[in-house]
């Protein structure tokens, strides 16, 4: 059977190595440059890692509407200027006595759903063209604004008392910094907090538990890729009407009543069963206008 030429992975990235290097590896592995990853991981944190390969990396963006899940170690007592242990000490606090679960799950509640909150300097966000993390290391001051985000869910694990860590389970929203919300779990126990480890254990249809280690992708290669339109299930799904795939892939909007009931979110569109792109709901105008089309426009003649 041939391997797919375009599509996703799902891999584990492993701690010490960059999003980025993970992208030249599968390039290697692959023999193609066109490979990027979705929801970039800091070297030190592992887990899921999203790979597009192929007309897939088209769809990218659409990624980053998945919702993500984290399990992420949280060490009280210490603050570092980057919000992990790779960063430097900017606060010690010896602690007597490690707060009770009960005040933990107290403090816990109050991120639980929207909240507002602080993403770290040194992070990958783009200031003026130019990465926060690249200002700070050319002497620059950073301060990033803040921004609401959703913590889905937020369960304590385990309370290691002996050596004052926290384990949490995470699910949330796009754009949460599992280092902020660990800093300010910390500040609203009235101590300063750092997350120590951190895994990825899913980014929308991607699991840690089917995620493949780059040694399997190098036993595996191109039969490795999962079809793209299995990868975006968080996407509402949109069947057009008889008729229309052709005028689809050429970039013609279609009118649709039903359309109305779609949420204002990019759409996953099928035609026949077989799918096509991305759409883009123009409610005004009760259409989807393509956005993103999977494949060759469609040059057939038309039929007499």
């Amino acid at each position: 059977m041939t391997a797919r030429a375009d599509g996703f992975l799902n891999l584990l990235k492993p701690p010490g190595m960059s999003s980025h290097d993970v992208v030249g590896f599968a390039r290697r592995v692959l023999h193609t440059k066109k490979v990027g990853h979705a929801g970039t991981l800091d070297p030190g944190a592992a887990g899921v890692l999203p790979l597009a390969v192929g007309q897939a990396t088209r769809l990218i963006e659409y990624l980053e509407h998945a919702s993500k899940s984290y399990r992420a170690e949280l060490l009280l007592g210490v603050a570092t200027d980057s919000g992990d242990l790779s960063g430097a000490v900017t606060e010690c606090q010896a602690l007597a006595k490690m707060p009770g679960r009960a005040a933990i799950e107290q403090v816990l509640a109050r991120f639980r759903g929207e909240i507002t909150q602080v993403p770290p300097a040194h992070s990958a966000i783009k200031i003026g063209g130019k990465r926060a993390y690249e200002r700070l290391r050319a002497g620059e001051a950073v301060q990033l604004p803040a921004r609401r985000v959703t913590i889905h869910r937020l369960d304590l694990l385990a309370v290691e008392e002996a050596s004052h860590r926290l384990l949490l389970d995470v699910d949330c929203s796009r754009g949460t910094y599992i280092r902020s919300l660990c800093r300010d779990i910390g500040s609203a126990l009235g101590v300063p907090a750092v997350m120590s480890f951190l895994v990825r254990t899913r980014v929308g249809d991607f699991p840690l538990k089917a995620s493949l280690t780059l040694e399997e992708l190098a036993a595996r290669g191109g039969s490795a890729l999962r079809a793209p339109e299995d990868c975006l299930s968080h996407l509402p799904r949109y069947d057009l009407p008889p008729g229309r795939a052709r005028a689809f892939r050429n970039g013609l909007p279609t009118h649709d009543p039903r359309v109305g009931a779609l949420a204002a979110l990019p759409v996953r569109v099928y035609a026949d069963g077989i799918f096509l792109g991305i759409g883009r709901v123009d409610a005004a105008l009760a259409s989807v206008v393509p956005a993103k089309v999977i494949g060759s426009p469609d040059r057939t003649p038309p039929q007499k």
